[in-house]
């Protein structure tokens, strides 16, 4: 009780140990009935076992505090059965062995705790037939059909060629007719300095990017951005120290001179070093 300290006889706690396997409900149940002792609850009793450490002997796979027990009969039949459907493995078992306090989904945890392989993934194999073949589908529901797209009807958000928008990078893109190599939608939405760039320059190399000269990315025209080798941009973003970009107009093209200058370098130590290799 709240405040008080317990206490059981040495008789009491003698039988509370020897029958410390059952449920908790049928622990207390008998306790008072056997001692007579109304003072006890059945959270009583659950936190002295938990306080002595006697084991109870089940670990957690029991159903609403029963454990559902199967004879070797019904454990042989289950085994050899496991291959059912879960629908027709119940109705099976139910009709073998007239066990009604079990389920489906009782079964089915019974099944994967044992290990039983079912033979199936979930995956159709070659030659099934879809579940919904020779069946008609039935009519969809009037307010479905209501805002189903109709033959021939345009989305309100579909948006003609040449149309653009600004992404989360600040560059503008452009939708263009090209094939979508992701979808393959007859469309697509392309950089569009890259797009001005590639009509004017022909297709960018391999191994090369663009660089916004004046650091505005807005500014399409073909002649704001050069083709770089990749590895040149670290020596220009704002980690490098310089922040081309942000950089006053007049000092890019010496900031540009000397990232350039530091690449070339850089690659010729590399060709030296497997050279010696």
């Amino acid at each position: 009780m709240k405040g008080q300290a317990i206490r059981y006889t040495e008789a009491e706690m003698a039988w509370l140990e020897a029958n410390r396997m059952m449920v908790i409900s049928d622990y207390h149940i008998a306790f008072v009935a056997r001692f007579n002792r109304d003072d006890i609850t059945a959270l009583h009793l659950h936190s002295l076992r938990k306080r002595k450490g006697w084991k109870v002997g089940r670990d957690g796979s029991r159903y609403k505090g029963r454990r559902l027990k199967y004879s070797d009969a019904e454990i042989s039949w289950l085994r050899e059965n496991c291959a059912l459907p879960i629908a027709d493995y119940h109705a099976g078992f139910q009709a073998a062995f007239g066990r009604t306090d079990t389920s489906a989904g009782k079964l089915r945890s019974l099944r994967k705790r044992k290990g039983w392989k079912t033979g199936r993934d979930g995956r159709f194999v070659p030659g099934q037939a879809c579940l919904t073949k020779g069946k008609k589908l039935g009519p969809a529901h009037p307010n479905a059909k209501a805002t189903q797209f109709k033959p021939g009807q345009t989305p309100a958000n579909r948006q003609p060629i040449g149309h653009e928008r600004l992404n989360g990078d600040g560059y503008v893109e452009i939708k263009v007719a090209q094939t979508n190599p992701w979808t393959g939608h007859k469309t697509r939405y392309a950089h569009k300095h890259r797009h001005l760039w590639e009509q004017a320059n022909g297709p960018l190399p391999t191994g090369m990017a663009l660089k916004c000269l004046d650091g505005d990315k807005a500014n399409t025209d073909p002649a704001n951005w050069e083709a770089v080798q990749r590895g040149l941009l670290p020596r220009l973003n704002g980690k490098s120290g310089r922040n081309y970009d942000a950089a006053d107009p007049a000092v890019k093209p010496t900031i540009m001179a000397i990232a350039k200058l530091e690449h070339k370098v850089r690659e010729l130590q590399k060709g030296k070093c497997q050279a010696h290799d």
